[in-house]
Order: C-alpha cells, then structure tokens, then sequence
C-alpha cells in the first residue's frame, strides 16, 4: 500500500471538501463521512438546530458524547475482565500449591 496522501473529494451535508488521504485510509474515511453526514441529517431533522454551522457542532457534541461513554464503558469491562482474570490466576495458583502439598505428603 503506498503512504502517499492524496487529495480526495467528499461530501458532507451538501458540500464538497478535499481531503488528504492516503490510499489504505479511504474505507475509513469514507465510512467516518457516512456517519458523519446521518448525525448532521437527525440534528437537522429534529428540528432544533437551525443552521448548517450549528448543526455541525451539535453533531460533533452528540458524537464526542458517544464515544466518551464507549470508551468509558470499555475501560469499566477491561477492568473487570483483568479482575476475573486475576482471580482466576490466584485460584490456579492455590491449585497447584495443594496439588504440591498432596505430593509431599504434608
């Protein structure tokens, strides 16, 4: 894949931009435009927000929000996955401390 960036149109609540991007980056940047533009679609079509620039920055709160609260919510189930996981180790490790004792008679 090359690294170089390359200039790319895309089209964001009806306007076009150019962006750079290199070539292993389009799919992402592509989807990043399609998420971008359904956020600025239901700020728009609540009704609440008039404006293209405020709707921009609505979208861009709700979706900083987001990814706060998944990040959040991963870090919460990391936490308790490294705390089973330490359990789990304490508890092999008990294991073969008996299994140990068994074999030496004590």
């Amino acid at each position: 894949m090359s690294d170089e960036v390359k200039p790319i149109t895309v089209t964001i609540f009806d306007k076009d931009y150019v962006v750079g991007c290199k070539e292993d980056e389009r799919e992402a940047l592509f989807a990043s435009v399609q998420f971008l533009n359904r956020k600025m679609v239901e700020q728009r079509d609540n009704g609440k927000v008039i404006g293209s620039e405020r709707i921009a920055v609505m979208a861009a709160l709700n979706i900083a929000h987001e990814y706060l609260e998944f990040r959040r919510n991963n870090e919460s189930l990391t936490s308790d996955i490294g705390a089973g996981i330490s359990r789990m180790q304490n508890k092999i490790a008990d294991a073969l401390r008996r299994g140990e004792n068994l074999g030496t008679g004590h």
